[in-house]
């Protein structure tokens, strides 16, 4: 009998493989469904992937790279065909085989002239003289005054080029043509701090009046976290209003919140110059009200009160918003309870309604501080002087100057500082709790 039982399980057929209506192995079918659907999936992302790549990453990129790379001293790029030419070939020689501290000699004053001739026939002394002005001010006028005159010129070269102009011999001069005979770079960043470098090479702070980015660097970062502050200070009740009203009314006062970004910012910010100047709508009340006397009018434009007056106004919707989305879903009742259970009303909203807002306060902070560090358009008209912040400065790089390598160290600082921001806040808050609605 055992026998018997045992033939029969020998005997059993091995277990059928499950397969489709079509025959194919159901493991190889749901594979492939899975392959197809990841690929719908990567078609369907790939237009935001490219925009984003094509608009985020890649500008980003190529201000990183501005920011290390000035080709002026070393590459002529003729406008109309594109073709690019070598320059300052000879002197850029001299200073490979020379190292620094090397006083100029007579070999390195005639490949002076010699790439002087040739810049005179691209036509490109002018593009070499700037890029030595962001070094040495006045360098522009030396290149092109001794290039008109280069072709002309007879050893020795060092009297004839001194002939032309002193300065030709000034030692910083020529530590400005070294460093810039790489076309690759530190020097901006150098800038972007006050830094330079000695004739030596050490690196040392420029002069006390021309000390300016460091301090735009601590106002801007100051302001922003001012405006910040007055911000929080002011959404945070608005939305807790907007929050707690029947829907009908906190619908009704939304439009108010809104209601600036239907408006320009060119407006918004014009017409704050006309009601804090100094014959303006708010110092004229103050003056009929006899608040003030005519004589001792307030000044609030062309200053820092501008600017954070301005700025608070225009960048408030930015954290109501955030707050509005997070408190909107809180249940009144848990704040009933802990009244209820003996917690007086500002242990209530202390330990109970304010933690749960944690969430939208560091997303509208975080949204107004980095809103706030980047604007330059209401600084510049109602700040002056004493309200400029530093993207102020990176525009008139980019705009009047044409410093570009410069205003992209400074861009490239000012975003590194914010990526800095940003990580402390996820280390000691935590990126997961940041909620936007």
């Amino acid at each position: 009998m055992a026998d018997a039982t045992a033939g029969s399980f020998s005997a059993a057929a091995p277990q059928e493989r499950l397969t489709t209506a079509d025959g194919k192995p159901l493991k190889d079918a749901l594979n492939a469904a899975q392959a197809r659907a990841r690929r719908k999936a990567l078609f369907l992302v790939l237009p935001l992937f490219a925009f984003v790549l094509l608009t985020f990453v890649a500008p980003i990129a190529q201000m990183l790279h501005r920011s290390v790379h000035n080709p002026g001293f070393t590459t002529h790029t003729n406008i109309s065909t594109g073709v690019q030419t070598p320059i300052m070939v000879e002197l850029r020689s001299w200073f490979d085989n020379n190292p620094r501290g090397t006083e100029p000699d007579e070999a390195a004053y005639e490949a002076l002239v010699a790439d002087l001739v040739l810049l005179r026939e691209l036509k490109a002394p002018g593009v070499v003289g700037t890029r030595i002005n962001y070094e040495r001010a006045g360098s522009r006028a030396m290149f092109t005054k001794a290039a008109r005159r280069a072709a002309k010129l007879e050893a020795p070269f060092i009297e004839a080029m001194l002939d032309l102009d002193e300065d030709w011999a000034d030692p910083e001069m020529w530590a400005a043509m070294r460093d810039a005979s790489s076309a690759y770079t530190l020097n901006f960043y150098l800038a972007a701090v006050d830094l330079t470098r000695d004739v030596d090479g050490s690196v040392t702070q420029v002069n006390e009046n021309r000390q300016v980015y460091v301090t735009l660097f601590q106002r801007t970062l100051f302001l922003s976290l001012l405006i910040t502050g007055l911000c929080f200070i002011l959404a945070y009740p608005i939305a807790h209003l907007l929050a707690t009203l029947p829907l009908r009314y906190s619908n009704l006062l939304m439009i108010f919140v809104l209601l600036p970004f239907w408006t320009s910012l060119l407006v918004r910010t014009t017409s704050w110059m006309v009601l804090l100047q100094s014959q303006g709508v708010v110092n004229d009340a103050m003056v009929g009200a006899g608040i003030l006397a005519d004589e001792n009018r307030i000044q609030m434009m062309y200053n820092q009160t501008g600017t954070i007056v301005a700025m608070v106004h225009i960048l408030l919707p930015f954290m109501v918003l955030p707050l509005y989305s997070v408190m909107r879903p809180i249940n009144p009742s848990y704040v009933r309870a802990a009244r209820s259970l003996g917690a007086t009303s500002w242990t209530a909203f202390r330990r109970i309604y304010f933690p749960q807002t944690v969430p939208g306060i560091g997303a509208g902070a975080l949204l107004v501080f980095i809103l706030a560090v980047g604007y330059y358009i209401t600084p510049a008209l109602v700040g002056g002087a004493d309200g400029q912040l530093i993207s102020n400065l990176i525009a008139f790089h980019m705009q009047k100057s044409l410093n570009w390598s410069l205003a992209a160290a400074l861009a490239s600082i000012l975003l590194g500082g914010i990526l800095i921001l940003y990580w402390l806040y996820d280390r000691l808050v935590g990126i997961d709790n940041l909620k936007l609605g």
